[in-house]
């Protein structure tokens, strides 16, 4: 059996002002055409369908639109879970008409689906609280499915029980996948975990969550390690971290497959993919990463000279910038203009200032004989560490030639 997994599409979101819709369109034909490539047998969508609770309309379309092709018509299930971004109950209220379509939303933890068998396709065999199975025509086994969106401290006391928050998100949440599991997972089919939430191998490197994202991870009381993952899940299918990590073992993996596109400029040369995942009963699950290639990169480039940055952002037009620009004086209105002109894929300019004087704390006489101009060159320095520029002072003259032509 083989198995897409993708997750965090994070559909409308925003790169500051920018919006990233129609390369979300773009990233999300990709993912149909490589599911249909591989001929996939089902697809996994691990949470944070949407950026916020209450996505755009446009938004809110390419989802469904993008589900019923992944889904061919109700011939290939479609399992998305609700991410610490998403409505739950805005995940859940499409779900009466989109099962007809083979799309699963599970938008609360453990939700239950009614049985459904569709003509000439798939078949709900059984189901629970966080538990479907799902048996293909092509195959003479099924495939079992624990699905935990993402639960917070009150989500998991209202639908998992979990009265006593000492008692650690790990332990409960160990607790009910393993009932699970030793209710259904036997080695007559295939059975895999899916939720979306932060979790670590015990022992291992500490991951960073993706810049700008909703932490998951409140000091140490929320981890969950992948130990808790019962022995009889054959793969784990999470969703949260951005970039690409797998946590688990070479005979049962446990993985993060990536955003779709660079979210961040933390993100910033990062290759983005989905997994496929080829699994059959009692056999160790195999997977392999497929690259995707949609999307604008996005860059961190820093540069002290103007005529070079502009060069640069010529030769890269298709990219998204974060722009750091070091000079010895501040960017001039002149080059503010050339630089935007030359590129509309600036998200930030950055100016650092390098040569700052380095200011005493003790306190400095102020000559107060000066003339205005001087003062303001001494007040300038002792403020910002530097000289002002000449377009400053053209505008300081200006500025004071009005104020005593009104005086006069």
């Amino acid at each position: 059996m083989r198995i897409l997994h993708t997750a965090d599409w994070h559909l409308g979101k925003r790169l500051d002002f920018y919006s990233r819709l129609e390369e979300q369109r773009e990233v999300l034909a990709e993912i149909c055409t490589i599911a249909d490539k591989e001929e996939v047998d089902l697809v996994i969508v691990a949470g944070d369908l949407f950026d916020t609770f209450n996505p755009p309309v446009e938004a809110t379309e390419l989802l469904y639109k993008t589900l019923k092709q992944l889904s061919k018509n109700g011939k290939r299930p479609v399992i998305a879970i609700a991410g610490n971004h998403d409505s739950p109950d805005r995940i859940d209220s499409p779900d009466p008409l989109a099962r007809e379509c083979g799309i699963f939303f599970f938008g609360y933890p453990n939700q239950e689906t009614r049985p459904l068998t569709v003509e000439n396709g798939f078949e709900i065999l059984r189901s629970d609280k966080g538990f479907v199975e799902i048996k293909l025509p092509k195959y003479y086994y099924p495939i079992r499915i624990l699905s935990t969106p993402f639960a917070n401290e009150i989500r998991l006391k209202q639908f998992l029980g979990f009265d006593d928050k000492a008692a650690q998100l790990h332990d409960s949440l160990k607790q009910s996948w393993t009932d699970l599991a030793m209710q259904y997972c036997d080695g007559y089919g295939v059975n895999v975990l899916t939720s979306h939430l932060y979790m670590l191998k015990r022992g291992g490197e500490i991951l960073e969550e993706p810049e700008g994202e909703k932490p998951l991870r409140l000091g140490y009381a929320d981890l969950v390690y992948s130990d808790a993952i019962p022995s009889q899940i054959q793969y784990t299918a999470l969703g949260h971290l951005h970039k690409f990590h797998e946590i688990g073992q070479a005979t049962a993996p446990v993985i993060y497959p990536s955003s779709p596109l660079c979210y961040s400029f933390s993100e910033a040369g990062q290759q983005k993919q989905v997994v496929i995942v080829d699994i059959e009963p009692k056999g160790n699950a195999q997977y392999r990463n497929v690259p995707l290639e949609k999307g604008k990169p996005l860059f961190r480039k820093r540069f002290n000279d103007i005529d070079e940055a502009i060069v640069w952002l010529h030769d890269n037009q298709h990219a998204l910038v974060e722009l750091t620009l070091e000079s010895d004086t501040y960017i001039s209105a002149v080059d503010l203009k050339r630089i935007h002109e030359s590129h509309d894929g600036i998200i930030h300019i950055i100016p650092v200032i390098s040569k700052q004087a380095n200011m005493a704390t003790c306190k400095q006489s102020v000559n107060l004989d000066q003339d205005i101009k001087d003062l303001f060159k001494d007040y300038f320095k002792s403020k910002y560490g530097q000289e002002p520029n000449a377009e400053l002072l053209d505008l300081f003259d200006e500025v004071s030639t009005n104020t005593l032509e009104k005086e006069d």
